[in-house]
Order: C-alpha cells, then sequence, then structure tokens
C-alpha cells in the first residue's frame, strides 16, 4: 500500500452559529479519532457564516481501497454521527471524493 495521498475525502456541515463550539467539541471527540487512526491526514476546518457555522473535515488516503475498508463499504456514503441530527442545520446528503492533482507537502 502507498503511504502518499491520492485521494481525498470532503464532508460538509452546517450548525447553528449559537451550538458550533458544542458541536466542535462533539466532532473533536466522537467524529475525529476514528479518522486520526485511519486515515493518512485529516483536517478540520471551521467558518462563520453570521446565524451558521460550517465544519468541513477532509481526509486523505493512499487509495479509495483503504478508504472503503475503513468507511465499511462505499466511501460516498455519508456516515453520520450519531447526534448529527440535533446538531446540524441538514444532514448532508452527500461527501466529496476527490483525486490529489498536486500536493507540494
Amino acid at each position: 500500500m502507498s503511504t502518499k495521498a491520492t485521494i481525498a475525502r470532503i464532508w460538509r456541515g452546517r450548525t447553528r452559529a449559537a451550538i458550533a463550539d458544542e458541536y466542535e467539541a462533539y466532532l473533536l471527540e466522537t467524529g475525529i479519532p476514528p479518522l486520526l487512526k485511519t486515515a493518512l491526514a485529516v483536517q478540520l476546518f471551521r467558518e462563520e457564516l453570521g446565524d451558521e457555522t460550517e465544519f468541513v473535515t477532509t481526509s486523505y488516503w493512499p487509495d479509495f481501497q483503504s478508504m472503503a475498508t475503513v468507511t465499511g463499504g462505499d466511501p460516498n456514503k455519508v456516515h453520520h454521527l450519531d447526534r448529527d441530527p440535533h446538531y446540524l442545520v441538514e444532514l448532508p446528503e452527500r461527501v466529496a471524493i476527490m483525486k490529489i492533482l498536486i500536493d507540494r507537502n
């Protein structure tokens, strides 16, 4: 298996700004640790959008198969955390899986 990332899996979700800090803590406790154990790298972004806050999680993978093994099958399928329906304005219907064309790390 290659140790160089060739694929990025990008998830986006929005929450109300008033509970964004609480959701961030929940993501860091529940959603991010499994990725840290399996992906080559993980990034979590946060953007304030007035009444809402958007979170973007990007995980990096050596190939589609390694990503599929970790996600339990279809990496295109969104895997919602148990409390996402409580926190998120709407449940994301998709994740983006993008081939990395340039990586200058």
